[in-house]
């Protein structure tokens, strides 16, 4: 009961402490979800550790106070706890109502980190199935929450993917004064603009690349991006990430007894970011057997901190080709491998660097609209760095973060999978706030290519802030 007290300090009247002031683009949603929800289900919400889940409950339950609804009526758990994953879920609930009797009107719970309790599928299915009245939120981090409850789990709970910080939510929780940039809520909207329009916002965007290079550093997670030392920021990361999660997590929630080969597994990603991911090669390095290696793959990926693309392609196409793989932040990699600010002299590692924090702007803007990702490769080894298929409609990104300006002669991979698949339109993400504007170029008669150069500062700040704003991109 002391615990549970101590863990909900608004049934003493109390306010919460050290509640920060800045909000996730995922609060509208959570907030939406939790005070009016559009069916009747529980909300998952997902997404590797420290990234801010909690401090989203605890700031939707802080509205909800505000508004009016009465302190007994809301309860707050984390089964990180050792005494309240001893007391289950079901004791959790008694304990609740000894200390706060129920009174009239919906019930809020929120319950942090549930995939330690025993079970949790079935209780939550039942709690949705038989107490319409009580509005359930859950989060969970390195999770088999959607894989392992799938079956049981079907409608019964709607799930929130969320990811570290935006470039854009970076700036706000840095308090970072940015420069006054046109509100651009869909990338393609630029084919609009004139060549004064382009030349002004490079310009004025200046002032965001050593921003950027900062947000490359030291990352997406919001702990880490309040540390004002680079190295102590990617130290807190590497602790967070390889003792937590490596350590903890996955012996405890999937029995992993060979820490130390996930361990190597995970640094061989880190070493291929963005690569192509060779399993052969993989198991000949760490010396384990393929469906080791596979394993350890698939147990990575549902602890957040990987992201696979298929390669572009049907049937045949898909079963010979290799996945290609991206870490969960753009921080990580030079983390794990002690880079501190070397990275900035790396040209190889910004190179994947910047192109991992594209994909996860891209990946977060989309992933609820069901959009498919991949990557393609051609012949003569020509490659397109992401794929996203949105409504049958292809739209490719290529990646290009060099100091010289990026011509056709650097975008064949793009020419040639554009005129293959009768694309119009392309994007090319690029390092100078100059090499920034439309490029526009006859494939064969009849067929018109279009490609925007964006520089990545500005393609990530835009994406990160349409998301906050709930505005289609395109």
């Amino acid at each position: 009961m002391a615990v549970l007290r101590q863990f909900n300090p608004w049934w003493k009247g109390e306010r919460m402490a050290d509640l920060p002031t800045w909000r996730r683009a995922a609060f509208a949603e959570v907030r939406q979800w939790v005070k009016s929800p559009p069916a009747p289900r529980a909300m998952l919400l997902s997404g590797a550790r420290q990234i801010g889940k909690t401090t989203l409950l605890l700031q939707t339950i802080d509205s909800l106070l505000a508004e009016g609804v009465p302190p007994g009526q809301i309860l707050y758990a984390t089964f990180d706890h050792p005494l309240l994953k001893l007391a289950g879920l079901d004791g959790l609930l008694e304990l609740w109502r000894e200390i706060e009797p129920a009174r009239d009107g919906p019930e809020y719970l929120f319950l942090d980190e549930i995939q330690y309790t025993k079970d949790w599928q079935t209780w939550l299915k039942h709690q949705v199935d038989f107490h319409k009245g009580r509005r359930i939120a859950v989060t969970g981090s390195a999770t088999p929450l959607v894989v392992e409850g799938q079956e049981s789990g079907t409608g019964r709970w709607h799930t929130v993917r969320l990811a570290t910080l935006s470039f854009y939510e970076y700036l706000q929780i840095k308090k970072v004064p940015v420069p006054t940039l046109p509100n651009v809520t869909s990338l393609q909207r630029l084919r609009t603009w004139g060549e004064m329009d382009f030349a002004r916002t490079a310009m004025d965007a200046k002032p965001l690349t050593g921003h950027f290079h900062d947000y490359l550093m030291r990352g997406g997670f919001p702990q880490c991006a309040l540390v004002d030392n680079v190295v102590a920021a990617q130290k807190l990361l590497r602790e967070d990430i390889v003792d937590k999660v490596l350590k903890r997590d996955m012996t405890a929630l999937y029995g992993v007894r060979r820490v130390l080969e996930l361990e190597q597994t995970f640094l061989y990603l880190c070493l291929h970011d963005g690569g192509l991911l060779d399993m052969a090669d993989l198991g000949k390095n760490l010396q384990v057997k393929k469906p080791t290696a596979t394993s350890y793959i698939n147990l990575l990926e549902a602890a957040h901190l990987i992201h696979r693309l298929p390669p572009f392609g049907y049937g045949k196409e898909i079963l010979r080709g290799r996945y290609k793989v991206y870490l969960a932040d753009a921080a990580i990699a030079p983390s794990v491998l002690l880079k501190g600010k070397s990275l900035l002299e790396d040209a190889s590692a910004m190179g994947s660097a910047v192109e991992t924090a594209f994909f996860k702007h891209v990946f977060t803007r989309y992933y609820q609209q069901s959009v498919g990702f991949s990557y393609w490769r051609g012949k003569k080894d020509y490659e397109v760095d992401v794929i996203a298929e949105v409504e049958g409609r292809l739209v490719p990104f290529e990646v290009k973060y060099r100091h010289q300006a990026t011509g056709w002669a650097e975008l064949k991979g793009m020419v040639e999978f554009c005129k293959e698949r009768k694309v119009s339109l392309g994007y090319v993400i690029t390092k100078e706030p100059n090499d920034f504007g439309l490029m526009e170029k006859e494939l064969e008669p009849g067929q018109n290519l279009q490609l925007l150069k964006i520089p990545a500062p500005l393609a990530c700040y835009w994406l990160g802030k349409s998301e906050i704003d709930g505005q289609a991109d395109s």
